[in-house]
């Protein structure tokens, strides 16, 4: 039977919690603000980690500002996850802002006021049929 789960995915699913864990605990710097850890992505030879954050309901500038302040504590952050993870070498990690919950908060709030446009035009009794042309 095959394994579900390749050894980088575990290993991914381990950096996540734990990088979480110690952005929440260990790192005290108020430029970072409430960020998430939403994805890590590890490389076949676990030699490099990508740990997408997201800072919700903040600014883009600030968010970008707090991508490069944890770029910047990187290797303290490594350091503590080196002593919690059980591995021979622990992988190099480089932060990104994930922009995907940011972005799906805007669509749907798109469609929100696309919906309540058509509304709006339906009570008003206007419909855009009535202008077509034949």
């Amino acid at each position: 039977m095959a394994r579900d789960f390749s050894r980088a995915e575990r290993v991914a699913q381990q950096i996540q919690k734990d990088v979480a864990q110690i952005l929440q605990r260990d790192l005290k710097d108020p430029r970072i603000g409430m960020v998430t850890v939403s994805a890590v992505e590890v490389s076949k030879d676990l030699a490099y980690a990508k740990i997408f954050i997201s800072a919700l309901l903040q600014e883009d500038e600030k968010a970008q500002a707090a991508v490069k302040q944890l770029n910047e504590s990187a290797p303290f952050v490594r350091s503590v996850l080196a002593k919690s993870m059980r591995m021979r070498v622990v992988p190099s990690i480089k932060f990104y802002l994930d922009t995907s919950v940011n972005e799906g908060l805007r669509m749907s709030k798109l469609v929100d006021d696309a919906i309540a446009s058509d509304n709006r035009k339906a009570k008003s009794g206007s419909t855009d049929e009535d202008d077509s042309v034949e």
